[in-house]
């Protein structure tokens, strides 16, 4: 799995390895389904303070399309932490809606010979 971290933020910027590594834990499980994850780390109100640290993660899987979210909260790894675990619900949400869809389509098919 490719993991891309960006941020135009020094304090960010230091978090690239931390960040990539919580990636690759957290999608370890669907590595085989997701060639290629996104973070954007960034401070939306810069050096004033509060709730403004806001990660992206876009994760690009090969039966999910691409799902994207976005969390903002007081520090990186907490901001990074709820985007990684809401994006992976999300992916699994759709195989197993992907999957379910598919498997009553096949039963149907085979009723109606």
């Amino acid at each position: 799995m490719k993991v891309l971290v960006e941020s135009r933020t020094p304090l960010a910027t230091d978090l690239r390895p931390l960040a990539e590594e919580r990636v690759r834990f957290v999608l370890k499980r669907l590595a085989h389904l997701v060639p290629r994850a996104r973070v954007q780390l960034s401070d939306v109100n810069g050096p004033r303070g509060g709730i403004d640290k806001r990660c992206q993660v876009e994760i690009h899987t090969e039966g999910a399309g691409t799902v994207v979210t976005s969390v903002t909260g007081r520090n990186w790894l907490g901001a990074l932490n709820s985007a990684l675990t809401r994006a992976s619900t999300q992916v699994l949400k759709t195989l197993k809606r992907q999957r379910t869809h598919g498997h009553g389509s096949r039963q149907a098919q085979f009723q109606e010979q």
